[in-house]
């Protein structure tokens, strides 16, 4: 079987908000060693299982993706959510080369009033409640490990300080699309996304526009052309 031919495992990723007197906060939890992702913090999420899928219609994949991050986030924090809150964020496709590809749905919603968390201390480790842009500089600084959709997403919602605009930023824009292509130029890996003018090259320095995260050994920094 050729890389190519590998087909992504459909899954979901909910992004929960809740307002505080200092901006947004998004929950996070942290993965155990093993698995997918290990070690990292993540949002809460996993793979599309078959009890997600609509038996009239199967292959409706973001309906799936929807109940799934439903299903995950009780199953993995304890947190039962509105699947009609849901507003669908973004698509993530990762390298053709990667060991493991996910086809995954992000989505943001408002946190339930008054939520508890718990987590079994098995799959998920431990959570915290984050603002974005302090998610982001911990990463920088080498308190946590996150993995690009996280980080760009983190990235994207650093820019708002409500959860209605949260929300609104979701819902009034076409959910972006990230099939990843990764370059090492001087050893450094950078993210490329299909609008970036070196998407199929590689060509970083080539004119024109940029959509890319250069994940570099002093910090992650993203450039996205309006």
């Amino acid at each position: 079987m050729t890389e190519e031919s590998i087909e992504p495992i459909p899954a979901a990723t909910v992004v929960l908000a809740r307002d505080t007197d200092d901006g947004i906060e998004v929950l996070m939890l942290r993965r155990s060693s093993r698995g997918a992702f290990g070690g990292m913090w993540v949002f809460p999420g996993g793979q599309v299982e078959n009890e997600d899928l609509d038996p009239d219609d199967p292959g409706d994949e973001l309906s799936a993706a929807r109940r799934a991050a439903v299903r995950e986030a009780v199953e993995e924090a304890d947190v039962l959510v509105d699947g009609d809150a849901l507003v669908t964020f973004s698509h993530w496709l990762p390298p053709a080369g990667a060991p493991k590809r996910f086809s995954t749905w992000f989505f943001v919603a408002p946190a339930p009033d008054a939520v508890e968390v718990a987590v079994d201390n098995q799959e998920i480790r431990d959570h915290e409640w984050l603002r974005p842009a302090d998610a982001i500089a911990r990463r920088d600084a080498g308190e946590i490990e996150l993995a690009p959709p996280t980080w760009v997403t983190l990235w994207r919602l650093s820019g708002v300080d409500t959860v209605e605009e949260a929300v609104r930023l979701a819902r009034d824009s076409e959910p972006q699309r990230f099939e990843t292509h990764i370059y090492f130029p001087d050893g450094v890996p950078v993210a490329v996304w299909h609008d970036d003018v070196a998407y199929d090259s590689g060509d970083l320095q080539h004119p024109g526009p940029r959509h890319r995260l250069y994940m570099l050994p002093e910090g992650w920094r993203y450039e996205a052309s309006d």
